[in-house]
């Protein structure tokens, strides 16, 4: 009996190491198998792209950065050899001190993971590598589930059979989350520290290296001791595990950290209406190029002056009233066309929309250089008078009527000269003009300074009722303070793509003449003639009230509505457009609103031009400069009081004096007898 029960047992042993014989066969066949497959699947699928969508960054014209653009995160790729060693050593340390040993897989610590995962019936233990973390942050969600355990770990063997370990180290670096919307080590340690990733000190690191494992937590503005114990933490770690010695460790502990967030806000501020519509003009270069701005890593070059942009904002911000009024201001240059600075609203934080571009406004008066530009190729000098008394219009074949009104409620006495009518904004010049000229010849001069108009009829186009922006129109000026050239406003110089090559460079459009160099200059110098008071009559010269305070030569012309306030204007090399208004159209009423604009683009224009030359508009050939009475329109003499230097074409310079007398003219006869009374001369023949 013993001995069957013996034989027994020893059957029994011997089908057990069968089946454990066997099992350990399947399995290592199986494993075998699964591994083989893993290999010709990652050999099939090839390398995972370590690429990502990198921060765009922006660069104002002198090269020095002032903002970045992103899809989601800001990224800055940086190479392993261009960051802080003491940073790469922290991160080793505290996330995977064996990265150089495994082939992607911490086995220990794995095994430890799933053994706590059982005993807590859940996942939350980690035993992630740097390589696993970098497939999870690179392709994968951020869910605890088995599924998405097992396809890191199939990221992590193809990350480690197609790169090397540097770069897995690189690319984790440049994508790692350190809170506050920071990724990778560039963006984080600018954001933090006001510096590059490579000039890091090892307090800094090892504070920087603490951060992934909660961002939330361990970010040193979120809790700045939670960040210090973590800290302290790495750092003995890194000398236990002889990244340092204890000396640089004591150094370490002992340096006081300066945060330096505040700098990096403060920098995302600069000029932020310009940036986005240095964005959009990007994407559009891009697109024509067939490329996708939206793939990041861009170098764009802007045109952007950071004192215009400077001068801009104190003059907003100083001029401005303590109310909801908002304001647009851009700058550009004369000579090129690119935008110098653009200032959308009075806080982009709180509205992003861009007052510069995207409003479009009733432009008021400052439409009526183009209304006189086309006047001037159809028989109108500086010097054609027109009787601007009250008036009533029809149009629309007598079925309607217009009566125009001048700011003030009043109208001249009689006839007056178009440099007079620009000066103080005549609105009935101003129509009168638009009848005799035709409408079709003012919609033809429209479409040449690329401004909106209107294909009806209607004589308040003149006095400019059809909206537009203020960046069309301050191009229109900056055409004629081109001597009447085309101008294209650009914001983009040069567009470089992640790998150091040039894809765009700004480049001048062809040579087009929009009007005449000779009508450009005289519509230039009636400009300059709002800020002199000799052109006053039944309301002041528009400008005038800003003359004590210029210093340099300019020509502007002003523009008001129920609702907006405009003030556009140039010197030689530069022309500025003002509006202010409010977003829903509220009608303006206090002269704090009335007169901001004016004080907003005098300020500006002094503090750009403070240390240049006053400079005078160029006189083309077949102009000459003379000097005319005002009130008659012909040659000044000593007699007559109201005189001022005028530029005309040659062949519309007077020839008579103002004190010459026109034997045909009501005027002249109607003087003599003020002079000598009827009564009077019958009195010589008795």
């Amino acid at each position: 009996m013993d001995r069957r029960r013996s034989y027994q047992r020893k059957m029994r042993r011997q089908k057990r190491k069968k089946r454990m014989a066997f099992y350990t066969i399947a399995f290592v066949c199986a494993m075998v198998v699964a591994l083989g497959g893993l290999r010709l699947y990652a050999q099939i699928a090839g390398a995972p792209p370590l690429t990502i969508p990198k921060a765009s960054v922006f660069l104002d014209r002198n090269g020095h950065q002032i903002g970045d653009h992103f899809t989601d995160q800001r990224r800055y790729w940086k190479e392993l050899d261009e960051i802080s060693p003491y940073l790469i050593e922290a991160t080793i340390a505290v996330e995977d001190k064996d990265f150089y040993q495994h082939h992607g897989f911490d086995i220990p610590r794995i095994a430890s993971a799933i053994l706590t995962d059982l005993k807590t019936r859940s996942k939350a233990q980690g035993a992630s590598t740097i390589t696993q973390q970098l497939a999870r942050n690179l392709y994968l969600t951020l869910d605890k589930t088995w599924t998405r355990k097992i396809m890191e770990a199939v990221y992590a063997y193809r990350l480690e059979i197609f790169y090397s370990k540097d770069e897995i180290l690189e690319a984790y670096l440049n994508t790692v989350n350190y809170g506050h919307g920071m990724y990778g080590v560039e963006a984080a340690s600018k954001y933090y520290f006001g510096k590059s990733a490579s000039d890091l000190t090892l307090a800094e690191s090892a504070m920087l290296a603490g951060i992934p494992k909660g961002p939330s937590i361990y970010s040193p503005l979120n809790n700045y001791d939670k960040a210090v114990q973590r800290q302290h933490l790495i750092l003995a770690l890194m000398e236990d595990q002889n990244k340092i010695s204890a000396e640089e460790k004591e150094r370490a502990l002992s340096e006081k950290i300066v945060l330096k967030n505040d700098q990096w806000t403060a920098s995302k501020t600069v000029a932020p209406y310009f940036l986005d519509v240095a964005w959009q003009e990007a994407a559009d270069i891009l697109e024509k190029k067939n490329l996708n701005i939206r793939s990041g890593g861009w170098v764009i070059k802007t045109t952007l002056n950071q004192a215009h942009q400077k001068a801009a904002e104190e003059a907003i911000e100083k001029n401005m009233p303590d109310n909801d009024l908002q304001v647009g201001l851009v700058s550009m240059d004369v000579k090129t066309g690119q935008v110098t600075a653009l200032v959308g609203g009075r806080n982009y934080q709180e509205s992003s929309y861009n007052r510069v571009t995207q409003a479009l406004r009733q432009p008021g008066s400052a439409i009526k250089p183009f209304l006189y530009a086309a006047a001037l190729e159809n028989g109108f000098t500086p010097l054609t008078f027109l009787d601007v008394g009250e008036t009533i219009f029809t149009y629309d074949n007598g079925r309607a009527t217009y009566k125009p009104q001048n700011v003030n409620g009043k109208f001249a006495d009689g006839d007056m000269s178009m440099a007079q009518a620009i000066a103080i904004s005549d609105n009935i010049y101003a129509v009168k003009t638009l009848e005799q000229i035709g409408y079709d010849k003012f919609r033809e001069m429209s479409k040449r300074f690329n401004l909106r108009y209107s294909n009806k009829d209607n004589p308040s186009m003149a006095l400019g009722t059809i909206e537009n922006s203020l960046y069309d129109l301050t191009n229109a000026f900056n055409i004629i303070a081109a001597k009447g050239e085309y101008r294209k406003p650009t914001t983009i110089l040069s567009i470089q793509n992640e790998e150091g090559e040039i894809v765009y460079e700004y480049e001048e459009p062809p040579k087009e003449q929009i009007i005449s160099e000779q009508d450009a200059f005289i519509l230039t110098q009636m400009m300059t003639g709002i800020f002199d008071p000799v052109f006053s009559d039944y309301s002041p010269a528009t400008g005038v009230s800003l003359r004590s305070r210029m210093t340099h030569t300019y020509a502007a012309k002003s523009g008001t509505t129920v609702s907006d306030q405009w003030l556009i204007g140039y010197s030689p090399s530069l022309t500025a457009g003002v509006w202010n208004g409010y977003d829903q159209g509220k009608t303006l009423s206090t002269s704090s609103e009335m007169s901001a604009h004016k004080q907003v683009w005098i300020d500006f224009m002094e503090a750009v031009h403070r240390e240049k030359p006053d400079e005078s508009f160029e006189v083309p050939d077949g102009v000459k400069g003379v000097v005319i009475d005002i009130e008659t329109g012909k040659l000044a003499t000593d007699a007559c009081p109201k005189q001022r230097l005028m530029y005309l074409k040659e062949e519309d310079v007077p020839t008579k004096k103002c004190t010459d007398l026109d034997f045909f003219n009501e005027d002249t006869w109607k003087g003599l007898f003020e002079l000598f009374p009827f009564d009077s001369i019958k009195g010589l023949f008795h």
